[in-house]
């Protein structure tokens, strides 16, 4: 289960000006990018502290408590080469040089269906939860996938936290729920909801930076 609790590249924006009237309010000084194959190596830590972070609070992620750090480097690095080859997109909300969130949008792998992508890890450290940042990670996400001109996007999350109740109230469908479907990070069987959205049409405010980063990074 990738589950995510609401709980970086070329170009900054901010957080109001990515997302528009449906941002996130109250963001100010926070800036979301995309992260190029340079900018991840150099975000890796910060990434790898923001996932220990969540995991040692329960946050269904995929792992278990504890998370060593280094580990929890070596999962961020696997993910260099799908970045590198366009597969994965990793976004990071920062503010003062901190990274306060991230989002990531994997694409299918097969040619059939290469018109959908997967939402994955969408974190925002607890200590910056209730300040809409993962909401506007997400707008991130979806604009740039309908910028791709991808169809459809797909996601998972455990059942009945802030992050199914925000994702209900962004539009997305809930297709099923699987119970025990995974751990959470205490290695407690949690249930898992399924959540799709047809990307049919695209929102007034949709201008988006989607063009893949280059490999140096700019």
């Amino acid at each position: 289960m990738t589950a995510h609790r609401v709980s970086i590249a070329s170009g900054a924006q901010s957080a109001h000006g990515a997302h528009g009237a449906s941002g996130a309010h109250g963001v100010a000084g926070v800036a979301i990018r995309r992260l190029g194959v340079a900018d991840f190596d150099e975000v890796v830590p910060e990434l790898a502290r923001l996932l220990v972070e969540l995991v040692a609070g329960s946050v269904s992620l995929g792992f278990l408590r504890p998370l060593e750090p280094a580990a929890a480097e070596r999962w961020w690095r696997g993910r260099r080469a799908a970045v590198a080859e366009g597969e994965l997109t990793v976004w990071v909300a920062a503010e003062g040089g901190t990274v306060l969130g991230t989002v990531g949008l994997s694409r299918a792998p097969m040619p059939a269906g290469r018109h959908r992508a997967e939402v994955v890890k969408l974190m925002v450290r607890p200590d910056a939860q209730g300040r809409g940042l993962g909401r506007a990670l997400l707008a991130t996400a979806e604009r740039a996938a309908r910028a791709a001109g991808l169809r459809l996007l797909l996601l998972d999350t455990e059942a009945g936290t802030p992050a199914e109740r925000l994702y209900r109230a962004t539009g997305w469908s809930h297709y099923g729920t699987v119970p025990e479907y995974a751990a959470e990070s205490g290695g407690v069987l949690r249930d898992c909801a399924f959540f799709y959205k047809p990307l049919d049409e695209a929102p007034p405010d949709a201008a988006v930076d989607s063009r893949p980063p280059s490999r140096s990074g700019r």
